[in-house]
């Protein structure tokens, strides 16, 4: 059976890209633009990964982040924002709420390398 990824990301083009990435590799994607929409998708099908920006319209990150995790504890979040942070805060803040941290100027194959050692890590 394919992997299952969500994508929360409010930017259109974003969500397009990864899907059409994702799919032609092989995986299936959820895409959706809020945190609303993407706790309904993880209570309807919850994935085995998470790909989610930092900065969703009417949503703080850290609270997106924190309620998804709350809605699939087993499952690793990647984080994937435009928002630039400090290697230090990264360590301390973020790297206890996700399993990666990635800003969106990175390749597409940076992102498949993380999507792939996370959705074969033992309960992906």
């Amino acid at each position: 059976m394919k992997k299952h990824i969500l994508v929360v990301d409010d930017e259109e083009s974003i969500r397009e890209l990864l899907n059409v990435y994702f799919v032609g590799t092989g995986y299936r994607v959820t895409a959706v633009a809020s945190l609303a929409a993407a706790l309904d998708a993880v209570r309807q099908e919850p994935p085995d990964l998470i790909i989610s920006d930092l900065q969703l319209e009417g949503a703080d990150g850290l609270q997106t982040i924190e309620r998804l995790k709350s809605a699939v504890p087993d499952k690793p979040v990647i984080l994937l924002t435009g928002v630039l942070f400090d290697p230090q805060a990264v360590n301390q803040v973020l790297m206890s709420k996700v399993a990666c941290y990635l800003p969106k100027t990175c390749s597409l194959a940076q992102i498949m390398d993380a999507v792939r050692r996370l959705t074969q890590a033992p309960g992906a």
